[in-house]
């Protein structure tokens, strides 16, 4: 299933916080990837067939597909527009051709994440993972490593620290340790996980823009997941 949202209430001079979930990653199947070859760019085509194994090649040819679908939506592009990629410092990735317009993808064996903003915005989608003891002691600090009791606790963690890596630029070379307990008060979290789909998504984006939340632009959206894990 695949969804998207935009806020509204944003002024029309700036580009939207929008993004798109899909999980219906049993359609990855070679006729799938055949059908989306001609849809992309033909540096995306490259890049998806330069993987060795299906899912790879699904993942990179769908997401690309869904950030089009995304600024077609924004009208960003037109109909058949196949934007560029160029890659900037830690290969994070940017818009050639389109100042101005931030984008973020992710994907997992579960599910692909597409973000597209006016500004840097970071995006992550991990499938629950159970970390090993030295993945733990290395990724998280000792107040987290507490509040970690399953699977779900430390994907939850993990995207948070991967999207304020990606909102960054600078990708996972900074101190993992103290990227959540030091991060800037103006950069917002917003983090949904999918029990059923065994994932979780996480969105961070700088507040100091927009004056709205994406709180409650999704049903599904957890507003507060240590919350609901206590409760």
């Amino acid at each position: 299933m695949e969804r998207s949202v935009a806020d509204k209430k944003l002024s029309e001079t700036t580009i939207p916080i929008s993004f798109t979930i899909f999980d219906s990653m049993e359609q990855c199947c070679d006729t799938e990837v055949e059908r989306l070859l001609p849809l992309v760019s033909a540096e995306r085509r490259q890049r998806a067939l330069a993987y060795k194994h299906l899912p790879g090649r699904y993942a990179c040819l769908k997401s690309y597909a869904m950030l089009c679908q995304l600024l077609r939506d924004a009208g960003i592009i037109a109909p058949g527009d196949m934007p560029a990629f160029g890659y900037g410092p830690h290969e994070k990735p940017f818009l050639r051709d389109l100042p101005g317009v931030e984008f973020s993808i992710s994907h997992c064996s579960a599910a692909i994440a597409v973000a597209i903003c006016g500004r840097p915005i970071g995006i992550d989608i991990e499938r629950y993972r159970t970390p090993s003891p030295s993945l733990l002691r290395y990724a998280m600090n000792e107040q987290e490593q507490k509040m970690i009791k399953d699977a779900a606790d430390f994907t939850a963690l993990w995207t948070q620290k991967e999207a304020i890596a990606k909102l960054s630029g600078r990708g996972l070379t900074t101190d993992l340790h103290n990227l959540l307990s030091h991060k800037d008060p103006s950069v917002v979290l917003i983090t949904t996980h999918n029990d059923e789909r065994q994932y979780v998504c996480t969105i961070a984006y700088d507040k100091g823009m927009y004056a709205h939340s994406l709180r409650n632009c999704f049903d599904f959206i957890d507003k507060n997941y240590w919350a609901s894990k206590r409760g």
